[in-house]
């Protein structure tokens, strides 16, 4: 085997390793398969590296001293010589600089090819909910809910039509009595995520006219925007606009005003 034997064969071990790695992970086999895969790409490479230094790269400094120019003809043939048999010798690397290539492409695919988990990148999703103007206000099962379906004082769980479940975009409706301002004939609505964790806002107290978290018990006014009346989060809970459709049907005016859930830090 020649000196460059070893190298290559790591070379070729480090692209099967990464291309078994890959396939491990597209489809889905053991971890233990991924590990062991990825640990073999590597060490594939540092053992041709590491075979590269020892191996190919020159060991001793050499000093081609000239004593007389130009140099003796028999001198200049020799010379010639080594250079063919350099540049021979150089040319067979060219083949492991390919592989090196081929090598550390394949293994930086390997290390890229995880990035898939991290999913889709998030958009506006922190900013906006599912709820669009003229929405029905929908219960879990799918219905729609009309002006004469809630009793006064009392709360129901609703969603936005096509999206029912969906916890970002679900809603808290109560129903007031009709003389109360600022409601659509009664009704106002509010977000069901706390301000503070992003808990169900869940109890609603009929008599105060309040919305409790039972998480670490934040409690909202639902006649003044929602305003906090007491516990750990720091602003309102937000009110999604209503009306009431020519139909009777409840329906929202658009999306919240503001993002819901817990403060983050590009929350204005």
């Amino acid at each position: 085997m020649t000196r460059s034997g070893p190298i290559g064969a790591a070379l070729v071990a480090a692209i099967v390793a990464s291309g078994g790695f890959i396939a491990a992970y597209v489809t889905s086999q053991s971890r233990l398969y991924e590990g062991l895969a990825i640990a073999l790409a590597a060490a594939a490479l540092c053992a041709a590296v590491v075979a590269w230094a020892f191996r190919l790269l020159p060991a001793a400094r050499v000093v081609d001293e000239i004593d007389a120019y130009p140099s003796p003809a028999p001198e200049r043939a020799r010379e010639n010589d080594a250079l063919a048999r350099g540049e021979r010798a150089v040319a067979r690397p060219r083949a492991l600089l390919m592989l090196l290539g081929a090598a550390l492409a394949s293994f930086a695919a390997a290390l890229a090819v995880p990035f898939r988990s991290l999913g889709p990148a998030p958009g506006n999703a922190l900013f906006h909910t599912r709820w669009r103007r003229g929405d029905a206000l929908v219960r879990v099962d799918g219905s729609a809910v009309r002006a004469s379906d809630v009793n006064v004082d009392s709360a129901l769980v609703v969603f936005p039509q096509n999206s029912a479940g969906d916890a970002q975009s679900s809603v808290t409706l109560v129903r007031l009595p009709v003389v109360t301002p600022g409601t659509a004939g009664g009704y106002i609505a509010y977000s069901r995520l706390c301000t503070h964790a992003g808990c169900p806002v869940a109890l609603y107290r009929a008599a105060a006219r309040q919305l409790l978290c039972p998480c670490h018990q934040s409690v909202f006014d639902v006649v003044a925007d929602g305003a906090v009346i007491s516990g750990p989060a720091d602003h309102a809970l937000p009110r999604l606009p209503i009306e009431i459709g020519d139909d009777g049907v409840l329906r929202a005016l658009g999306d919240f005003p503001e993002p819901v859930g817990p403060s983050f830090w590009e929350r204005g």
